[in-house]
């Protein structure tokens, strides 16, 4: 067999295949590992093939757990990516879940490479009112000039106006 799952992404899968299966949002184990208690941002991200299928998430945490946040992540990446068609139960089976925990953000001063490094930290630009937000250690995304041009194309920030720059570190669980 497989390697065991983690007990996150185990969360996030029960979330989904719940959702998906009676439209009921799951409560969270009775016993909640260490990790589950803490109070974190936390992104849900869905892959079929290789290929992104979902990704929603909080850079703050909004819910009295990590648990609750990936329950709530873990749907709506599912049922609310507006990028994407909500996944079917069918599609479920082959979907590869990952669930990435986020430190507290810290604000940035400059772009340079000791400060930024798109494979350890991930960034939030915001600027009038407007955040996007890239994860690190995405494939295809190597330099911090295309991570925070990515992150401010999300938020449909202009390349030229000008943004309070924060990062982050995470801990991924399951696939990349």
């Amino acid at each position: 067999m497989g390697q065991p799952v983690h007990p996150l992404v185990q969360l996030a899968r029960e979330a989904i295949k719940g959702y998906l299966e009676k439209k009921e949002i799951i409560r969270p184990p009775e016993e909640l590992t260490p990790e589950m208690r803490e109070r974190h941002g936390v992104f849900v991200s869905l892959k079929m093939k290789g290929r992104l299928r979902g990704c929603i998430g909080t850079f703050e945490p909004a819910t009295p757990t990590v648990a609750v946040e990936i329950i709530l992540n873990a749907i709506s990446a599912a049922t609310r990516d507006p990028r994407f068609m909500p996944l079917t139960l069918s599609e479920f089976k082959d979907t590869d879940v990952s669930v990435n925990v986020l430190t507290t953000p810290e604000p940035v001063t400059s772009q340079s490479q000791g400060t930024l490094d798109p494979k350890r930290y991930g960034v939030i630009v915001k600027s009038s009112g407007r955040c996007g937000l890239l994860l690190p250690d995405l494939e295809g995304v190597d330099t911090v000039e295309q991570q925070v041009g990515i992150a401010r194309a999300k938020a449909g920030i202009g390349e030229d106006d000008p943004i309070e720059l924060f990062r982050f570190e995470i801990r991924r669980y399951g696939s990349r």
